[in-house]
C-alpha cells in the first residue's frame, strides 16, 4: 500500500525511522519531540515563507521534528492529526508538562500575569492547549495560571479531554471568519479546518483534508433520507455542515468567509462550475 506523504514523514533523502522497511530513503531518523509555543504556526509545503500553507499548528500542540535547517525551518509531523510539513523553527520549543486545559472560546488572551490590564503576551485560538498549575483572582476576573508564565481567564478554559455538547454549535461560532487556505483559527479558516476544529472540540478526532474526512467520518447517506443538523456535505475538495435540513454552514471561497446559505444554492453554484456533491455523511 502506498503511504500518504501528507501523513507519513518520508522523502528520498530522509524519513521517519518508524517507516523503515516501508519506504526508501537515504537516512532514517527518530523524531525529536517539541511543542508549538506561538499562537498558531503555519505548516507549509516547502521551507519558505511564501510556500503554500497546508494547515496550522496551534499553541501547545506537540510535534515530532525530523530535520532543522540552518535557515530556520523544521520538517515536522503534527501529533494531533499526523500532518507532515515545514514549520518555522522559532515557533517551537521544548515540551513541558502535558496540557490540563484547552481554549474553549473562539479566541482569548494570554496575559503575563493575573491582571487583565497587563499587555497580553498573545492571543490564543480555540483548541489551543495550556497547562494550568494554579489559580488567582483579582477584582476583575479569575485566572488559570499557566506554565510557562501566563494567565488565562477561567471562563475561557475547559478541561483537556472534555467535550463540547454539539460540534455544529461550535462551528457556528466561526460565522463571518475570513476564508484562509489551511487556516484553523478566527483569523482565517478553511472548509476542512472548520470541520476538524469543531469536531475536536466535541471530542471527535478528524483528519485534516476533505478527502480524508470523506473517507473517515460517519456513514454515507443513500440520498433519500431527509438531511438533519450535523450532516456533512462533500464536494471534491470541499465540505460543509448542515445547520438543519436546508441550510449549509461552510468556510468557502465564494463568500471568502464562513457563511450560511441554502444547500440548494450551493449545489446550483458549484454545479455550474462542473462540481457535484460527492457524498453526504452522517455522524453517530
Amino acid at each position: 500500500m502506498t503511504l500518504d506523504p501528507r501523513l507519513n514523514a518520508f522523502r528520498p533523502d530522509l524519513a521517519d525511522r518508524r517507516l523503515e522497511g516501508q519506504v526508501e530513503a537515504r537516512h532514517f531518523v527518530d523524531g525529536r519531540p517539541e511543542r508549538v509555543t506561538v499562537s498558531s504556526a503555519a505548516l507549509r509545503r516547502e521551507p519558505r515563507p511564501d510556500a503554500a500553507q497546508e494547515t496550522e499548528a496551534l499553541f501547545g500542540e506537540d510535534v515530532l521534528v525530523f530535520e532543522t535547517t540552518e535557515e530556520g525551518w523544521s520538517w515536522v509531523q503534527l501529533q494531533a492529526d499526523s500532518y507532515v510539513g515545514w514549520i518555522a523553527s522559532a515557533a517551537l520549543g521544548p515540551r513541558g508538562d502535558g496540557p490540563t486545559h484547552l481554549i474553549a472560546v473562539p479566541r482569548t488572551l494570554l496575559f503575563p500575569g493575573p491582571d487583565i490590564k497587563l499587555p497580553p503576551l498573545m492571543g490564543l485560538p480555540m483548541g489551543a492547549l495550556v497547562t494550568v498549575t494554579g489559580e488567582a483572582e483579582d477584582r476583575n476576573a479569575r485566572y488559570g495560571l499557566t506554565t510557562p508564565t501566563g494567565a488565562v481567564v477561567t471562563q475561557h478554559l475547559a478541561p483537556f479531554g472534555g467535550a463540547a455538547d454539539n460540534f455544529v454549535t461550535v462551528a457556528e461560532q466561526f460565522l463571518g471568519v475570513p476564508y484562509l487556505w489551511g487556516g484553523k483559527t478566527t483569523l482565517g479558516i478553511d472548509c476542512s479546518g472548520l470541520v476538524q476544529v469543531a469536531l475536536a472540540m466535541a471530542g471527535i478526532a478528524a483528519p485534516r483534508d476533505t478527502d480524508m474526512q470523506e473517507r473517515a467520518l460517519g456513514t454515507r447517506l443513500a440520498g433519500i433520507e431527509p438531511l438533519r443538523r450535523g450532516d456533512l456535505v462533500f464536494w471534491k475538495g470541499h465540505v460543509g455542515i448542515m445547520l438543519d435540513g436546508q441550510i449549509l454552514l461552510h468556510a468557502n471561497a465564494h463568500h471568502m468567509m464562513t457563511a450560511r446559505e441554502p444547500l440548494s444554492e450551493a449545489i446550483a453554484r458549484t454545479a455550474a462550475r462542473g462540481s457535484a456533491v460527492t457524498s453526504i455523511r452522517r455522524l453517530g
